[in-house]
């Protein structure tokens, strides 16, 4: 490996993989996991191995890609509204057993309309905000929609779905595991509801990887979609949800300056690392760019388009050529910056992969 480069620890991926198995098996739960934190189908296959029911992806290439490499259950968790999306998504339902998530009337009348005229049905889940004001129909309004849109032809709903992360009464909180219980029984009472008004709500899918495990425990969900724990990140951890052992990617980089005793330059910047999320933000405030592994005293202060500066507190040895390893802030966005990872153990066989579904416009 020349570097900079993202190792994946092979023993510490399956560990995830399996541990998050394990919390859906204990609590009778579907997992579903999203693949757009590695893209890549190897792990996906490890994923179904292990025990997962499908796998989630945000958009159809990504949903191609993996169809290509024999998986057959897949739930594309974002609105498609455009002709060429619609008709790719048509096409991928002859193949495999394909759900899509509709946000709004607007876009299911679309949906149905093509699918009318393909003379094809496609299951659907209705997408809730349940407070991250991203997609999703406003909690307070799914009934009315979701009234008007079982009446569309060709549309078959079910389920509901929806993704918010560590929010809690409605401002976002460390304490994930209440914000997982609360966003699991927001979802179950809406099911609920819905069942009443005679929409044959099946699936009711929650959860990221910090409120999973709590969600789950909720009786009536059925249905848990994480993503980054195949991997976890700096973030993760600092929200709790890991150690740092159990990062199992880290990106390694050389130190290609040294310039004065409290600066160190590395071969990684903005085209190696996500800067999607930034230091010092509420309410995990992160120190850096990344976590430097093994020296508390160094901050990944600052990046430019190739170059990252390192900050020393106090003294250090390193020296321009050494090798570091850095446990990026988001991993999910860096992988997408990386053509290839490396994925196996440390003084033993390493494998290159391919980001099959990186770079994908659609």
């Amino acid at each position: 490996m020349d570097t900079p480069a993202i190792f994946i620890d092979k023993s510490k991926l399956l560990k995830n993989i399996y541990k998050m198995n394990d919390i859906a098996k204990e609590n009778n739960v579907n997992l579903r996991p999203h693949i757009k934190t590695h893209k890549i189908p190897f792990i996906a296959k490890e994923q179904l191995k292990a025990g997962a029911v499908g796998i989630t992806t945000a958009k159809i290439t990504e949903a191609e890609v993996m169809a290509d490499y024999g998986i057959r259950d897949i739930f594309i968790a974002y609105p498609l509204v455009t002709l060429e999306k619609i008709q790719k998504a048509i096409e991928l339902s002859k193949k495999v057993r394909l759900i899509l998530g509709i946000d709004s009337l607007e876009g299911a009348k679309i949906l149905s309309k093509l699918l009318e005229e393909n003379n094809v049905t496609i299951e659907v889940r209705l997408e809730v905000d349940l407070g991250l004001e991203r997609t999703g129909i406003p909690y307070e309004s799914v009934l009315d929609i979701a009234k008007e849109i079982s009446g569309l032809k060709n549309i078959k709903i079910s389920g509901i779905y929806t993704f918010r992360g560590p929010i809690l009464n409605g401002n976002p909180t460390l304490n994930f595991v209440e914000a997982g219980i609360e966003e699991g029984q927001k979802m179950v009472e809406l099911a609920v509801q819905l069942r009443k008004i005679g929409l044959p709500i099946h699936d009711v899918s929650v959860g990221s990887t910090s409120t999973s495990a709590s969600a789950a425990t909720v009786p009536g969900v059925t249905e848990i979609r994480p993503g980054t724990y195949v991997f976890y990140d700096a973030m993760q951890e600092k929200y709790g949800c890991c150690t740092e052992n159990e990062c199992a990617a880290i990106v390694k980089v050389t130190v290609i300056s040294r310039p004065t005793k409290n600066r160190a330059i590395i071969d990684g910047g903005s085209k190696t690392f996500a800067t999607d999320v930034q230091p010092n933000q509420p309410p995990i405030y992160l120190k850096g760019f990344g976590k430097v592994v093994g020296h508390p005293n160094i901050t990944f202060e600052r990046v430019t388009e190739e170059h990252g500066m390192l900050h020393i507190e106090g003294d250090s040895p390193m020296k321009v050529g050494d090798t570091l390893e850095i446990i990026p802030n988001h991993i999910c966005t860096t992988i997408n910056l990386h053509n290839y990872v490396f994925i196996g153990e440390e003084n033993r066989t390493i494998e290159r992969y391919e980001v099959k579904a990186r770079g994908k416009l659609q």
